[in-house]
C-alpha cells in the first residue's frame, strides 16, 4: 500500500490564486465559476493510491510464471483485459464495450537453460524470448556456439547447423535482433540467444531484454543476461567454443488470432464529439511503467472525473488497447497493432468526431527535469499556452512542461494521428530509463515515482477538461507548414537543379490562410469558454452549434495533412516526403566526391550507411538484406498496418558497399565502377526529389484551398 500524497496544499494554493485573480471583480459576480469549481473538485477526488493499486493489480495474470509477460492474444492478456473491463463498469463508466480485433498471437511460457559451467557445476539460466516459434516439447539437448555479433563474417567459418548461436547485440547503436536471427537461420541454426551489449537493459548485469522481433516467426531468438552469458562464455572457452546444454522452452506464435480492446465513456452533452484517452495493457515482464501505470493513470482520471461530478460537454472515451508491444508477425511495423485495428478497422467512424487522443506511456517516472508532451505539430501552439495553467507538484519536473513535435512511431498515438485523430502523449523516449530499465524485468514497482504520477493526473485531467471546453479543435497548421519550409535544404535543392521557390511561395500562402483561421478559432473558443465560465448555457450552445462545420473542416484538413505530409525513414522516423531524396542526395554527392579523390573510408564510415536500408549491407548477407527490404516494399498493406505506403523508396547499394569494403585496404584501387553506380543512383534521387517536391507543392496548394474554404 502506497501512502497517498496530500493534495490539500495544492487546492489551497489553487484557491488563493483564484482569489487573487478575481478580488477586483464587481460585487455582483457569481459566487462560483463552474469550470474552476470543476478543476478544484477533480483535484480533490483524483487518487494516486487508487492508480497505484490498480497498476499493481495488473501483474496478476502472466504467460510466463517466472518472468511475467502479457502478450498479444495470450490468455494473460485476455484475462487482464477482462479485469479492466469490469473495473471500467465498477468506477461508473457508461457503455463499456469489448472490441474484438484480429492479431497474430504469442504465448511465451518458458525458456529454462541449463549447462555445466567451467568448474563442472550445474548452472541454470532463465531466458527471455522474442515473438518466434520454438517448442522443445520438454527438455532437449542442444549444442551452443558463440558467434560474436552474429554477422556474416562472424558466422562464415562456423558450423551452426541445428545449434543455438550465442551473440552479443546493441540494438540501439547497431542493428535490431531480426538481422542476426535471420542470418543464423539461413545458416541452419536452431536459434539465436542474444545478450545485450549496451543500448538496452543497462540497469544490471542480470537484466534480460525483450523487444519486438520485426521478423518471421521461424527464425527463433531468445534473450540472456550478461551475468549468465559471462558464465556460459567461460564454459565455451574451456570447451573449444562448443558446449552441450539442456533447453526447455516454449514460445508459440499463431496467425490470425483474437484479442480485445476495451473502452468506456463519460457521455457528454454532445454524444458524437469525442476526446479519447488511451493506454495499452499488454506488457513484457511485469511492465509496471510500460504500461501498467499508464492504465492506472487513465483509470484514475476517469474515476476522478466521475467522482467529482464532472459533466462534460463532449463524450470522453477511455480506451484500453491490446497488442501494442507486438501483434503482427513478419513486418517492420509489428507494434501498435491494437491501436491501428481500433481506429482503422473497428471504429473508423471515430475519425472526424474525435477532437483529441491523449495517449499515456510510462507515466509514473520522472524521465527528464522538464515533463515533455509530444504532440502533432498542430497542437503545439495551444499546448504551450495550456501548459502554463497546470498546477506544480513540488519535488518533480523543476523545469516545468515542454511541448515537442512531431509525434514518433513508438506508441499508439501515431496510429490514431495518421488515421485523422489529433494526438499527443506524455513523452518518455529520450530518457535514461530507455537504456536502463525499459523492456526488462527491472521495470517494476521500484521505479515508481508517486509525484510524477500525481503531476500527470493533474496535467492530463486538466487537459481533458481543456479540450472539452473548446468549441473548435485548436489546430494550428502554421506549425507544420513552417517545419516543412525549414526542412527544405536550399543547398541540396540547388545542387540537384530543383527549385524550391514555388513550394516556398505556396507554403507562405498556406501559413497566411492558417493564421486567419487561427484568429477565427481563438475568438470562437475564447467566447465559448467565457460563456461556460459564466454558466451562460444558451450562448455556449449557440457558439458550439454554429462552429460544427468549421470544426469538421479542420479535422478533415488534419487528416489530409497526415495522408500527404507524413512519411517514414527506414529507421521509422517521421519525415516530410522530400526529405527522403534530400538526405540521399547529400550522402551520395559526398560519397562520390570522396571516391574521386581515392578516399574510400569517408563514404563507408560517414555516408553510405545513411542511405535507405543500407545500414545493414556492411554486416549481413545479401539474402538477409533483401528479405528485410522486400518485406516492406512487397508486402500487402494489411500486414504493414501503420507503415503501409510511408516509405518513399529504396536504393540497393549492397554490391557497391561490399565492393568498397573489399577495396578499402588496397593501394590505388580502381573505383570507376562504384563511382558510376553511385552517380546513376544520384541522378535517380534527383529525379525523385523533383517528383516529391512537385507532389508536396500540390498538397500544400490543396491544404491552402481547404483552409481558405473554412474562412
Amino acid at each position: 500500500m502506497k501512502k497517498k500524497l496530500n493534495a490539500i496544499p495544492l487546492l489551497l494554493i489553487f484557491a488563493l490564486i483564484l482569489s487573487a485573480c478575481t478580488k477586483n471583480e464587481p460585487v455582483n459576480k457569481p459566487k462560483s465559476e463552474p469550470l474552476k469549481d470543476a478543476q478544484s473538485n477533480y483535484l480533490s477526488k483524483v487518487d494516486t493510491e487508487y492508480a497505484y493499486n490498480f497498476t499493481k493489480s495488473l501483474e496478476e495474470f502472466k504467460t510466463n510464471e517466472k518472468l511475467g509477460y502479457r502478450t498479444a492474444g495470450s490468455q494473460a492478456e485476455i484475462q487482464t483485459g477482462n479485469k479492466i473491463f469490469e473495473e471500467m463498469k465498477k468506477i461508473g463508466l457508461s457503455e463499456v464495450t469489448k472490441d474484438e480485433i484480429t492479431v497474430d498471437t504469442w504465448e511465451f511460457e518458458k525458456a529454462d537453460f541449463t549447462f555445466t559451467d567451467e568448474n563442472g557445476q550445474a548452472y541454470e539460466a532463465v531466458l527471455g524470448s522474442y515473438q518466434t516459434n520454438f517448442d522443445t516439447k520438454g527438455v532437449k539437448e542442444f549444442e551452443v556456439i558463440y558467434a560474436g555479433k552474429g554477422t556474416k563474417n562472424d558466422l562464415a567459418t562456423l558450423d551452426v547447423k541445428n545449434k543455438l548461436v550465442l551473440i552479443d547485440i546493441n540494438q540501439r547503436e547497431e542493428w535490431w535482433v531480426n538481422y542476426p536471427a535471420y542470418q543464423a537461420y539461413l545458416k541452419g541454426a536452431a536459434g539465436v540467444i542474444a545478450v545485450q551489449d549496451g543500448g538496452y537493459s543497462e540497469v544490471d548485469p542480470t537484466a534480460l531484454n525483450a523487444q519486438d522481433i520485426i521478423g518471421p516467426d521461424y527464425a527463433p531468438a531468445f534473450s540472456m543476461s550478461q551475468a549468465d552469458a559471462k558464465v556460459l562464455k567461460k564454459a565455451l572457452d574451456k570447451n573449444g567454443n562448443a558446449l552441450k546444454v539442456n533447453f526447455d522452452a516454449k514460445s508459440t506464435v499463431a496467425f490470425d488470432g483474437k484479442t480485445y480492446n476495451y473502452y468506456g465513456k463519460i457521455i457528454g452533452k454532445d454524444p458524437d464529439s469525442y476526446i479519447i484517452l488511451s493506454a495499452h495493457y499488454d506488457s513484457y515482464f511485469l511492465g509496471f511503467q510500460d504500461d501498467n501505470a499508464a492504465i492506472g493513470l487513465m483509470m484514475s482520471i476517469a474515476k476522478g472525473l466521475i467522482d467529482s461530478g464532472y459533466k462534460p460537454e463532449k463524450t470522453i472515451i477511455f480506451n484500453a488497447l491490446a497488442a501494442e508491444e507486438w501483434g503482427v508477425s513478419n513486418t517492420r511495423y509489428d507494434w501498435s497493432t491494437g491501436a491501428y485495428n481500433q481506429i482503422f478497422r473497428v471504429h473508423p467512424e471515430w475519425v472526424g468526431k474525435a477532437v483529441a487522443n491523449l495517449n499515456f506511456e510510462l507515466p509514473a517516472y520522472e524521465h527528464t527535469s522538464s515533463d515533455e508532451i509530444r504532440a502533432i505539430y498542430e497542437f503545439k501552439t495551444d499546448l504551450e499556452k495550456f501548459a502554463k495553467t497546470v498546477p506544480h507538484v513540488e519535488g518533480v519536473y523543476k523545469d516545468g512542461i515542454s511541448v515537442v513535435s512531431p509525434l514518433r512511431t513508438w506508441s499508439d498515438d501515431f496510429s490514431f494521428s495518421i488515421a485523422g485523430v489529433p494526438a499527443l502523449r506524455n513523452d518518455f523516449q529520450d530518457s535514461e530509463f530507455m537504456r536502463t530499465h525499459y523492456h526488462s524485468q527491472f521495470d517494476n514497482e521500484d521505479t515508481y515515482n508517486e509525484k510524477a504520477l500525481l503531476f500527470h493526473q493533474q496535467l492530463y485531467g486538466f487537459l481533458t477538461m481543456h479540450y472539452d471546453q473548446t468549441a473548435v479543435t485548436p489546430l494550428d497548421f502554421t506549425v507544420r507548414m513552417k517545419a516543412l519550409k525549414e526542412s527544405v535544404s536550399e543547398e541540396i535543392f540547388e545542387s540537384a537543379s530543383v527549385s524550391s521557390k514555388e513550394i516556398n511561395a505556396e507554403i507562405d500562402k498556406a501559413i497566411a490562410a492558417a493564421e486567419e483561421i487561427n484568429k477565427k478559432v481563438n475568438e470562437i473558443n475564447d467566447n465559448y469558454l467565457q460563456a461556460l465560465m459564466k454558466d451562460d448555457t444558451e450562448t455556449a450552445k449557440m457558439l458550439y452549434k454554429e462552429s460544427r462545420e468549421l470544426n469538421a473542416g479542420l479535422l478533415e484538413t488534419f487528416k489530409f495533412a497526415q495522408d500527404h505530409f507524413v512519411k517514414l525513414t527506414w529507421e521509422d522516423e517521421p519525415i516530410f516526403p522530400h526529405e527522403h531524396a534530400q538526405n540521399n542526395i547529400e550522402q551520395l554527392a559526398s560519397s562520390i566526391d570522396a571516391l574521386k579523390k581515392g578516399d574510400i573510408a569517408t563514404p563507408l564510415d560517414e555516408h553510405l550507411w545513411l542511405i535507405d536500408n543500407n545500414w545493414y549491407t556492411y554486416d549481413f548477407d545479401k539474402e538477409t538484406n533483401q528479405y528485410f527490404t522486400d518485406y516492406v516494399l512487397k508486402q500487402p498493406a494489411d500486414r504493414l498496418l501503420w507503415g503501409a505506403g510511408r516509405i518513399v523508396g529504396h536504393e540497393d547499394l549492397y554490391d557497391t558497399t561490399n565492393a568498397l569494403l573489399e577495396k578499402r585496404d588496397q593501394a590505388n584501387p580502381d573505383l570507376s565502377a562504384e563511382i558510376e553506380t553511385l552517380t546513376k543512383t544520384l541522378e535517380n534521387q534527383k529525379q525523385l526529389l523533383q517528383t516529391t517536391i512537385d507532389e508536396e507543392y500540390e498538397s500544400v496548394k490543396t491544404l491552402s484551398e481547404m483552409l481558405n474554404a473554412l474562412k
